[in-house]
Parts: C-alpha cells; sequence; structure tokens
C-alpha cells in the first residue's frame, strides 16, 4: 500500500476505492454501498486484512497462489531481473535468457510431444492465441473453412471477446451482444446436475461426449477446427468428469481428425498432484492453454504449450503468424516463473498433493456429506466443490438463483476462510502447501460455516 494511505481509516480506504477503482464480475453499486474488503498481506496460506484479520485462503487467490504467500524467492528473483533486463520484446528476431531457460523447463514439463510455448500475459489472451493458432493451422492445411470450435456449457475460457464466446457463460454471452459466431457448445459433463435418473457415471460421461458428436455431425465435419475443454471445469463450478468421457472425447476427435485444446489455467502446475491434469485424465491435446500457477499468480504470466501437429505446420509452411504481445515472453515474469517451478520441485509439492492433500480433503468432504444442506461432494487432486440444495433427495435447489452460495461464502469471510460461490455450488483450490493444521482449521469451520448457512436458507 501507498505510505501515504496507510494511516487512512478503513472507511477513507473504501471509500477512495468505489470513487476510482472498477473491479471484475461486480455489480459497481452494490459494492460501493457495501465496501471492499482490503487485504494488504500475505504469508503462506493465509492473508490478512488492513484491520489485521487473518483469513485461511481456501483459493489460493484466484486458483494460482500454489505456493503461498511471501515467497521472497520469487521476490527476489524478480528484482534480480529488473535491475538486469527489466524489459526488452520478443518480437525483431530477439529473445532473452529468461524466457529461453523457461521455454526449455516447460517443455520438459509437459506432457510428450511439446517442445514448443508461446506466452502472454493471462489466460484469456492464451485461449485468444490459442483460438487463432487453431485457425491458422486448418488455413496452412488448407482447410481454412474448419473454424468452428466446440466447448462445454458453463465453460470458462476468459473474459476477452473471443474467450468469452469460446466459454460457456451464458451470463456472459448476454453482454457480449452477441458472442461471436462459429463457437458451439454441448452438454457439460456434470453428473450431478445433468444425469437422468438412474444413470451411470459411465453411461452418462459417454453420453456427454456423444453431444459433442452430434454437434460434429451437425455442424458438418469439415467445417470443426477443434474441440476445448478444461480436464476439470474449475469456474464453472468444479464439474469433474466421469472416468468414461474424456477417453471418448478423444476417441471422437481422432475419429473425425479434429484437433483438442486441453485449457489447464486452472489444473497446471500441481493442482492435480502433476504437473498438468490432462494426461491423469485421459487427455493426449494438441495444444495446452496456462496461465496462474506457472508464477503462483506473484506475477502476471501466461501460455501456450503448441504440439508437434501444429508447431510442424508452423515451420514447415513458412507463413508468418500475425499475433503477438508487447509482454510476450517477459524476462521478469519468465524469472518469476522459473523460480516458481523451482520451489515446487525442490518442495516436493506434487507428491505432498498426491500423498497428503488430496487424502486430506477428500476426508474434509466426507465429514459433511450427511449435512442438511449438502446435495454432493466432490473433488479431484486440491480442486473441490460441494453442492448446497434444498432437499437432498431430488437435488431440489434453493429460490433465488445462487442466493444460498452467496450467504454461505459470506459466511465463511466472516468466519476467515475463503471458499467461491458459483451459483449454489461452494468450490475451493487451496494452496497446495496446507498441512493438517489448515485442514483442522478448515474443517472446523466448514461445519460451523453450514449451520448458519441452513439457518438462513430457512428463512428464504
Amino acid at each position: 500500500m501507498a505510505t501515504h494511505l496507510r494511516s487512512n481509516s478503513t472507511a477513507q480506504l473504501q471509500a477512495l476505492d468505489a470513487a476510482h477503482h472498477l473491479h471484475p464480475f461486480s455489480d459497481h453499486a452494490a459494492l460501493a454501498k457495501e465496501g471492499t474488503r482490503i487485504i494488504v498481506k500475505g504469508e503462506g496460506p493465509y492473508i490478512y486484512t488492513n484491520e489485521n484479520k487473518r483469513i485461511l485462503d481456501g483459493m489460493a487467490g484466484l486458483w494460482c497462489v500454489n505456493i503461498g504467500y511471501g515467497r521472497k524467492e520469487l521476490a527476489e528473483a524478480a528484482y534480480a531481473q529488473m535491475q538486469e533486463l527489466p524489459f526488452y520484446n520478443t518480437f525483431f528476431k530477439t529473445t532473452n535468457e529468461p524466457v529461453i531457460e523457461l521455454s526449455a523447463k516447460l517443455a520438459e514439463l509437459s506432457p510428450d510431444g511439446f517442445q514448443h510455448v508461446f506466452y502472454g500475459s493471462s489466460g484469456s489472451e492464451s485461449n485468444d492465441t490459442a483460438i487463432r493458432l487453431i485457425r491458422h493451422y486448418w488455413t496452412l492445411m488448407g482447410e481454412p473453412e474448419r473454424t468452428v470450435i466446440i466447448a462445454r456449457n458453463h465453460a470458462y475460457h476468459g473474459s476477452t471477446i473471443a474467450a468469452v464466446s469460446m466459454g460457456g457463460m451464458s451470463a456472459m454471452h448476454e453482454q457480449t451482444n452477441p458472442k461471436l459466431p462459429d463457437f458451439k457448445h454441448v452438454l457439460s459433463p456434470y453428473h450431478y446436475g445433468y444425469s437422468n435418473e438412474g444413470e451411470t457415471p459411465e453411461a452418462f460421461g459417454k453420453r456427454a461426449a456423444q453431444s459433442i458428436a452430434d454437434m460434429i455431425e451437425e455442424v458438418g465435419p469439415h467445417r470443426v477446427a477443434a474441440i476445448v475443454g478444461e480436464p476439470v471445469q474449475g469456474a464453472g463450478g468444479v464439474k469433474i468428469p466421469p472416468e468414461s468421457y474424456w477417453p471418448e472425447v478423444m476417441r471422437i476427435a481422432n475419429h473425425y481428425g479434429i484437433l483438442v485444446l486441453a485449457d489447464e489455467v486452472i489444473s497446471g502446475f500441481g493442482r492435480t498432484g502433476d504437473w498438468f491434469g490432462s494426461p491423469g485424465m485421459g487427455i493426449k491435446p494438441d495444444l495446452i492453454t496456462f496461465a496462474k500457477a506457472v508464477t503462483s499468480g506473484y506475477i502476471p504470466l501466461s501460455g501456450v504449450m503448441v504440439g508437434e501437429r501444429i508447431a510442424k505446420a508452423l515451420f514447415e509452411k513458412g507463413s508468418e503468424f500475425y499475433h503477438g504481445y508487447t509482454y510476450s515472453g517477459h524476462p521478469v515474469s519468465c524469472a518469476v516463473a522459473l523460480a516458481n517451478l523451482k520451489v515446487i520441485e525442490t518442495e516436493n509439492m506434487l507428491p505432498h498433493v498426491r500423498n497428503f492433500g488430496t487424502p486430506a480433503l477428500e476426508k474434509l468432504l466426507a465429514g459433511i456429506k450427511d449435512h442438511p444442506l449438502i446435495g454432493e461432494v466432490r473433488n479431484h487432486g486440491l480442486l473441490g466443490a460441494f453442492e448446497l440444495v434444498k432437499d437432498k433427495t431430488t437435488k431440489t435447489r434453493f429460490p433465488g438463483d445462487g442466493a444460498v452460495g452467496l450467504i454461505c461464502r459470506d459466511h465463511f469471510f466472516r468466519e476467515g476462510l475463503i471458499f467461491r460461490a458459483v451459483g449454489d455450488t461452494m468450490c475451493m483450490s487451496p494452496p497446495l502447501i496446507w498441512q493438517q493444521a489448515q485442514f483442522d482449521e478448515a474443517t472446523a469451520i466448514v461445519h460451523k460455516v453450514l449451520d448458519l448457512t441452513l439457518a438462513d436458507a430457512k428463512k428464504l
């Protein structure tokens, strides 16, 4: 915080924020009336407000602070790089040492078949890049009519116009007026929400995949460029597909010769217990987008891992790809990413997620399954969610289109734990560093908050 603001009261800071700062995904009038929460410090798995309230972060910032807060190694990497080369672009046949080293490291960590990376600053940018790469590839291959990209309902792929159009958030489409053409959306692999009575997860997974094949036939196979999906739908409510889903999607993609884009902006860099979530789901993509945890959110950086099929066309067809950003391959961001990946490796965070974090999260969620509010609990690695329902048997939701989720979220904040509400689905994505003490603390708060939420929900 600027030194001259430190003596200001919370009310003064909130007034300044309301007067000048437009927040993402916010009702600005309501936020200005309520007042913002002012975060001034982060340490380990905790954040602190300007009034010194400690809050356990169950969302890793925004699905990104995987190594926790306050890691001096990353700050020192940024400082050293800023002193030496704070910026130079990667246009004009130019590069820098951090981007060279990071590119080689990402090729080492990525699934087989990925040796090239194109950089941006956000997941939205990287998904825009992927869209352009997909369509450029098909033009190079002599099939420029292949422009249609098939995604899923509830998918979130970013907030730029192209990324919103590719995503499956209907409320965001309404504000795009209209969404861009040639993006089609099919059934989300969300068994709890969309399965028929008595339909097994395996059968539902195959039916959800079949909706892609049906869309391909409806559009015309000669027009379809790619299928896109997150291994686990994150911002859409931690919707975990049945095991039958992704292998069937890959079979369909291979049958029609269609590209596959895996959006790993949330699932990459340890969230699932592996560097990337695709291999564990049976996904063999042609492109992988990433962002967030590549730097643990300490500084913006994103990218697209480009597979052999597309890279070969780029190199052999000899056509310039008219695309790039001022900050593509920013040296400071790349230096911080290298420091972040080193921390994840040297502190064995991936085995920690597999051997401790995942079972601990499963135990926390299993402990609330019988609560009257809970319709379902689920997790994949350190991605978790639970459904808030009025009636467990019928899966009937509360009135108010997500009102109970917001009630629950606000209780969590007041009790000192951050979970995210997506409608009446509560999502969690804790830093990879959570130990037993944090799971114990979270467990106690979750039980208390569910009781508080139930009492309020009965009033609706």
